[in-house]
């Protein structure tokens, strides 16, 4: 079973009291536009996943099937323990690889990408994640976990890494020696020189001490968040790609023919030597950090807002519950997509009222053409109601010019 559409109401809901608990002392750790692009982040990976899934599936059924060495006893308590241990053991090797290889650090650098940490860091995942991650989770249907046991204690390890991300938790005496917990997961998303690629458990922190990756959070170094060569956009779109383009150039025009094939593969850390023009490194200076923040006015906000609310009843509404075909489930996650590329521009503190008619105009199109079909009544009403209220609302929302970014450290 995955539990992780059970648990999304409690996460929704821990946003709330984690928002209000930092306002309350004093010590928020959310910005609107952060979040909203975080959860932007989290809506898209979902919905991908539902699309490009089906690859992983029928590998897994197939290994499981025909390939399996033995079977373990779906009933026994064993079996559950055995393989939620195993899962996070090869999650450890998946998570770490991702940082050490370009690669999967193109996928998973969208976790990373943003420059607070709070609940909705959580929710900040990749697109492109189901492509490649499910390969290293094969060994577990060799050696006989039952896939129903697979799915559930693969849920119940994402669920337990939401509440480890938040500064408001302390450091939590024994637990820290065996459990990844808020503290040592402030260290791996840190991007401070002595902290950056730690810690990279996802339950049990024991596997980094076993394997040398482990960083106890230093109480004298506050953590700095988000990545070296930051992104300077809320584009969900280039957030999920910059890396593979960066690996494309790096292949393109790479003169010799050893590293335009190393270039995927290599380390993070590798740029080419044949570049014709040397790659710039990523130089961090944690005095000189400041996170981006384009000054927008409340309306440009509250209308982001409401982009995010409408494509979270979209999901959950009519994705979620089976209710599109494959051509309506593609043409759907393509219109979110470009809803949230559209909220961004905005959200970058830059003109967006021509692409945000050029969106309205393409969702009343759409609107239109799914109210002759008598099965999607209810998606063109809501389409074609929110269009109308965007464009009323867009009269009365002054267009906001690029502004310098906030002094924010």
């Amino acid at each position: 079973m995955d539990y992780i559409a059970y648990a999304v109401p409690f996460f929704l809901l821990g946003l709330l009291v984690e928002l209000a608990y930092g306002i309350i002392k004093n010590k928020n750790t959310y910005r609107l536009n952060d979040a909203i692009g975080n959860l932007f982040m989290g809506t898209l990976r979902t919905s991908n996943k539902l699309i490009i899934i089906g690859m992983a599936g029928y590998v897994f059924y197939t290994v499981e099937t025909h390939y399996a060495l033995w079977r373990w006893d779906a009933t026994s308590p064993m079996t559950w323990i055995f393989a939620f241990i195993v899962y996070d053991f090869f999650y450890y090797w998946f998570h770490r690889i991702s940082h050490e290889r370009q690669l999967f650090w193109a996928s998973h650098v969208a976790h990373h990408q943003s420059e607070d940490y709070n609940l909705s860091t959580a929710l900040r995942q990749t697109g492109t994640g189901a492509l490649a991650s499910w390969v290293f989770y094969i060994p577990m249907f060799l050696i006989g976990v039952p896939s129903y046991v697979f799915i559930s204690v693969a849920s119940i390890n994402l669920v337990y890494q939401f509440w480890v991300h938040s500064e408001h938790i302390p450091k939590l005496g024994w637990y820290e020696n065996y459990f990844v917990t808020a503290s040592n997961h402030r260290v791996h998303h840190a991007q401070n020189e002595q902290y950056i690629d730690k810690n990279y458990g996802g339950v049990f922190i024991i596997w980094d001490r076993m394997f040398g990756t482990h960083k106890v959070e230093d109480d004298n170094e506050a953590c700095i968040y988000g990545i070296r060569g930051t992104l300077n956009t809320f584009n969900p779109i280039w957030a999920n790609l910059h890396i593979y383009v960066k690996i494309l150039k790096e292949m393109w025009f790479s003169r010799d023919w050893k590293e335009k094939l190393y270039a995927p593969f290599a380390r993070t850390s590798w740029t080419p030597t044949s570049l014709p023009i040397p790659a710039p490194k990523d130089e961090f200076n944690p005095a000189e950090f400041k996170k981006y923040n384009p000054v927008v006015n409340n309306r440009v906000k509250g209308y982001a807002l409401f982009q995010y609310l409408f494509i979270t009843y979209v999901f959950l509404v009519f994705i979620q519950s089976d209710y599109l075909n494959y051509l309506q489930l593609w043409v759907t996650i393509s219109m979110m997509t470009f809803t949230m590329y559209c909220t961004s521009i905005w959200l970058d503190g830059k003109e967006g009222s021509r692409m945000e008619m050029v969106r309205l105009s393409l969702c009343l199109m759409l609107g239109a053409y799914a109210y002759l079909e008598i099965s999607l009544a209810l998606i063109a009403l809501s389409v074609l109601v929110y269009s109308i209220v965007n464009i009323l609302v867009l009269l009365f929302i002054n267009r906001p010019q690029a502004m310098p970014e906030a002094q924010e450290t």
